[in-house]
């Protein structure tokens, strides 16, 4: 089992542990540590209070939970943790609702998965090979 040590950003502020609410899901939800209010349309950082250190090979995911827009209308940014970070967890959002949308404090809105970060190594090359769909991009597999 990985740990995962949590340190508290500031004390004077609420503390929620990242955890996944039922055993074996793959993201630890991530609450907010002060109330917000989101104008529609607008980005706001989220506080999380909360600052992590992942062990050597492994990096962060910060992502939406599936009810964050379906439920309140805000996008949540996908964020990178890198493993030597140990500043607090921040959410970025965006308001998508069409109107004013509040935040309580230790409501859950972005979960972190923890993934196996592989060693990388890039070589330039002249050409690459043509791959099973060349350069074909967007909408290039259909509807």
């Amino acid at each position: 089992m990985l740990t995962i040590a949590c340190a508290r950003v500031r004390p004077e502020e609420a503390f929620t542990l990242p955890a996944a609410r039922i055993r074996g899901d793959a993201g630890l939800d991530l609450s907010v540590s002060r109330y917000a209010m989101i104008d529609r349309d607008q980005v706001a950082h989220l506080s999380t209070n909360v600052a992590v250190a992942l062990p050597p090979g492994y990096y962060g995911l910060v992502l939406p939970r599936s009810s964050t827009l379906w439920r309140k209308g805000l996008y949540v940014s996908p964020g990178v943790i890198d493993n030597g970070y140990r500043g607090e967890v921040m959410v970025v959002v965006r308001n998508e609702s069409g109107k004013p949308v509040v935040i309580q404090v230790g409501e859950r809105v972005a979960q972190l998965l923890v993934l196996p970060l592989p060693a990388v190594r890039v070589v330039g090359v002249d050409a690459l090979d043509k791959g099973t769909r060349g350069n074909l991009g967007f909408g290039s597999t259909g509807d």
